[in-house]
């Protein structure tokens, strides 16, 4: 069975939604028949260089968040990667185009499975626990170089921007195709699709109806870019859902 995941690097559920993936597919009888593809979108394809701006000026613009009520939704996010046991920390940046992350993933993948995933890691902590910024080129070469890729293969891809332009453009159309408009976004067999961050047994479940399957078109669990259920939240237009607001939180 063969799984294909479509993120961006600035996709906290992204981030959460990989950890609860790699749960749910923990807990899947066949793991081991499972083979994972991890493929490029681009939240923003127009996003330029870094603004310098801190995310919670683009979650206030697009919700009508006040300052504080962005702070507080970006605690809650952070609050649930920290309940995945991963690390998140206030304070991010918008870091501009992710085009270039997006290449180098697929130069990662030509040398095989283990260095993409461990580059794939690297940028995700990079981005939500260390706060690096991604948008300066040498901080991605630091990244890069210490997720084991050669120095001078780094800077070859990112000075050339034609490399793997192609393969991120093939994902994107192929997540088009699919109906995908925002992510994560999980295809299994091409016979069933996950939508956002969803809970580890919602995948797990996912994972069992696929290797049940004798074929048929993509269903899709829950519509990319659009509300589901607590904690499975996705990313759309350069953006992300607010988790919903618990009661102490309320005004």
């Amino acid at each position: 069975m063969r799984v294909e995941i479509w993120s961006d690097i600035a996709c906290p559920w992204c981030y959460i939604g990989k950890a609860r993936f790699e749960k749910g597919l923990a807990a899947f009888a066949h793991r081991d028949e499972v083979e994972v593809v991890h493929r490029s979108f681009e939240l923003d394809p127009n996003a330029g260089a870094p603004t310098g701006l801190p995310v919670t000026r683009l979650l206030a613009d697009k919700y009508g968040l006040t300052p504080e009520q962005a702070r507080a939704a970006e605690a809650r996010v952070a609050e649930t990667a920290h309940a995945e046991g991963l690390g998140y920390a206030s304070g991010r940046l918008m870091n501009g185009s992710t085009f270039a992350l997006h290449r180098l993933l697929h130069h990662a993948a030509r040398q095989g499975p283990a260095v993409h995933a461990a580059l794939l890691d690297a940028f995700y902590r990079a981005n939500f626990a260390d706060l690096r910024p991604l948008g300066e080129p040498e901080t991605v070469v630091s990244v890069a170089t210490g997720a084991g890729l050669d120095e001078a293969e780094v800077r070859r891809v990112l000075a050339d921007e034609d490399a793997y332009a192609e393969d991120v453009r093939a994902d994107e159309r192929e997540a088009a195709a699919l109906g995908a408009t925002g992510v994560p976004f999980f295809v299994l067999d091409r016979r069933f699709g996950v939508s956002g961050g969803q809970p580890a047994e919602v995948f797990t479940q996912a994972l069992e109806q696929a290797y049940a399957a004798a074929g048929g078109p993509v269903r899709v669990a829950a519509a990319a870019g659009t509300p589901g259920p607590e904690g499975a939240a996705a990313c759309d237009d350069g953006t992300c859902e607010v988790p919903a607001q618990r009661t102490e939180d309320a005004p």
